[in-house]
């Protein structure tokens, strides 16, 4: 199940504690960043085990437009992740938002 913009904006707003992954580059992140722990999609496999203890809660992944979060998603899942959900329209979006 995905998680659109709003919803995320929303739960930020209220301090809610979320598990975000961001699948982008390094240099992405650091043009602008919403504060999630940060796993390029194609290191994902080597560094699973940092996020281990999540795999039982939910877990936000997002990237630049979807489509890498979408890939990520997709890998947790396969992995035993439970609650992935993809930011649907990615920081693109988020940043329109605000």
């Amino acid at each position: 199940m995905d998680i659109n913009v709003e919803e995320l904006k929303e739960r930020l707003a209220n301090k809610e504690a979320l598990n975000i992954i961001d699948v982008r580059e390094d240099w992405e992140y650091e043009e602008q960043n919403i504060g999630a722990k940060l796993i390029p999609l194609a290191s994902l496999p080597q560094r699973i085990e940092e996020i281990e203890e999540w795999k039982e809660k939910e877990v936000i992944v997002h990237c630049r437009s979807g489509a890498r979060s979408s890939q990520a998603q997709k890998y947790l899942q396969s992995q035993g992740f439970m609650h992935v959900r993809n930011l649907t329209g990615g920081i693109i979006k988020f940043l329109e938002k605000i």
